[in-house]
């Protein structure tokens, strides 16, 4: 006997993702400013930490969850998060630990006393781009100019050199993804379909278990379009913007995007980078 998951064979159809009548919501949240990033590489599987500007990225976006039923309220529920799950890359590691600690610290209104479990999740790692990793974007595109071009046009049919295909990539996120619903599911009764699919009838709060998903770009396209069974050809339909907020609601086993890209909790940051610009123009004399 095994514990291990059985694929299904050949003609065998695949078990569903979501568990029949879940009721259960993930939030994803990529990852801060790295230092590749920063400097304009491509990242992948390169292992960048983040910079000074993403981990003040990070706290402010730990301190949202943290403070989510302040007003405009985030759609997540009332009590703390089953999990926070990470890529191992030490970008979202970081993250997802400033993110779990401002939940699970008492702190902030919605913050309980009590330890959030944190665990890395390998099929979450960044989609691997191979011979581009590490290089500055200006490199790529002087070197492999035309497959980048066609890797943006359909990431399907072109991919980096030594990297991975967006197929193979679906495979594992799929596999990273089903035992994070299945422990949700585990955590509640199954839901019902009858609830109201519009908003603004009795949305929040709400008290269905949940999980925070850390993670990447890339990746959480994949896992988005896993979610909501759009094709993969979709890939580039999803930006995910750095510390960005997304939430997927799942009511009766049927998914729903209920808040997507969401930034609002980093204006302080653009506000003191312009306050900068303009300290620095009117010590130049710069226009």
């Amino acid at each position: 006997m095994t514990d291990e998951p059985i694929e299904p064979g050949p003609g065998e159809p695949t078990p569903p993702l979501i568990p029949t009548g879940l009721d259960a919501v993930l939030a994803f949240i990529r990852h801060g400013e790295s230092e590749w990033v920063a400097e304009g590489r491509f990242q992948g599987q390169g292992d960048s930490p983040l910079s000074e500007l993403g981990r003040r990225q990070a706290l402010l976006t730990a301190r949202r969850i943290a403070r989510r039923a302040r007003r405009p309220a985030l759609p997540l529920p009332s009590g703390p998060p089953r999990s926070v799950v990470h890529s191992p890359l030490a970008r979202a590691a970081e993250t997802a630990e400033l993110v779990a600690r401002a939940v699970s610290g008492g702190r902030g209104a919605d913050a309980v006393d009590v330890p959030v479990p944190v665990r890395p999740e390998p099929g979450l790692t960044e989609i691997g781009q191979g011979e581009w990793e590490g290089l500055p974007g200006a490199e790529v595109v002087e070197r492999w100019g035309d497959l980048l071009q066609h890797w943006r046009r359909d990431p399907l049919t072109a991919w980096a050199p030594g990297g991975e295909s967006i197929p193979e990539v679906d495979v594992r996120v799929r596999g990273a993804l089903r035992p994070l619903l299945e422990d949700l599911a585990s955590a509640a009764p199954p839901g019902s379909g009858n609830r109201s699919q519009v908003l603004g009838y009795g949305d929040l709060p709400s008290d269905e278990p949940w999980s925070i998903v850390v993670g990447h770009d890339g990746v959480f396209k994949v896992a988005l379009l896993a979610l909501l069974d759009l094709p993969l050809a979709r890939f580039w339909v999803l930006p995910f913007a750095l510390c960005g907020i997304t939430i997927v609601e799942i009511r009766g086993g049927r998914p729903r995007l209920r808040l997507h890209n969401a930034t609002d909790h980093l204006s302080t940051l653009e506000t003191e980078a312009e306050r900068v610009g303009v300290e620095e123009r009117r010590r130049t004399g710069a226009l």
